[in-house]
């Protein structure tokens, strides 16, 4: 049965039109119009309802995230978000303030997750240097460039010196560049395509600040521990990494530049 059956079976309506979503480069999401007049967000694909079960961690939070419908095998129906883009810098910082809220677990989550073919790895840590070095960094080394994971090895030794052994558990978002944040009107609608876990809050600002500017004011609002900019480099790694992966030799300027900037 396509998703399409199973979907119009799930909500008790049929389908009356719809769209592809845009996205990042890892995948989609189709925008559907149902007969009753109810719009949906619908996804398809073997992690969806580890989707799901992040979007759901996030709203319990009170950050904003679409209401699941039905997360189950291979396919996630949610709401619809309207956005356009208009940025709203102080109410993202109060949602984050709200999503990065003390947790009493370890680091890590239930389940891993991926980024296409790039693996991320979830396992339950104690030790916040050790959990960054083994399942954000290391893990790459078999699959790059030798030189460059000589470089990761060392730089991985060094953690224990360069972040906290135990910083405030927090729910990140995981995956939080601006594609992913759905602003309307000048406030933040929903953050959208999670790939969560518990961990240090700083790892969300790095993606954020990879391709997105926030204005000072925002970081004023977060109250973020000292040497914050000084570590952000190093969780910066991870997404180039993984671009490094996933698209090839155009991110490897970019991965040892960082390396270089962190002294390794």
């Amino acid at each position: 049965m396509s998703w399409q059956h199973r979907f119009e079976a799930i909500t008790g309506s049929t389908i009356a039109g719809g769209r592809k979503l845009q996205g990042g480069d890892l995948g989609g999401a189709t925008l559907v119009d149902l007969a009753d007049g109810r719009r949906a967000v619908a996804k398809s694909g073997p992690l969806v309802a580890r989707e799901g079960a992040m979007l759901e961690a996030i709203a319990k939070t009170g950050a904003p995230a679409p209401r699941v419908w039905h997360s189950e095998g291979d396919l996630l129906i949610m709401d619809y978000i309207e956005a356009d883009g208009a940025k709203g810098w102080e109410s993202l910082a109060d949602a984050l303030a709200q999503l990065h809220a003390p947790r009493d677990e370890q680091y890590g989550w239930e389940d891993d997750y991926a980024f296409g073919t790039v693996t991320v790895a979830n396992p339950r840590t104690e030790n916040w240097p050790e959990f960054w070095a083994e399942n954000r960094l290391l893990c790459h080394a078999e699959k790059i460039d030798s030189a460059i994971a000589r470089r990761l090895e060392r730089l991985g030794k060094s953690l224990p010196d360069l972040l906290p052994a135990f910083p405030t558990q927090s729910l990140l978002h995981g995956d939080l560049w601006g594609g992913n944040i759905l602003f309307h009107q000048g406030k933040l609608a929903a953050l959208i395509d999670p790939a969560s876990y518990v961990g240090h809050r700083e790892v969300d600002l790095a993606m954020l600040t990879l391709f997105d500017h926030p204005p000072h004011e925002f970081f004023e609002a977060l109250e973020l521990e000292e040497g914050w900019r000084e570590r952000l480099p190093i969780y910066r790694l991870w997404p180039l990494l993984v671009h490094l992966r996933l698209f090839g030799d155009s991110y490897r300027s970019s991965v040892t530049t960082a390396l270089r900037t962190l002294g390794f």
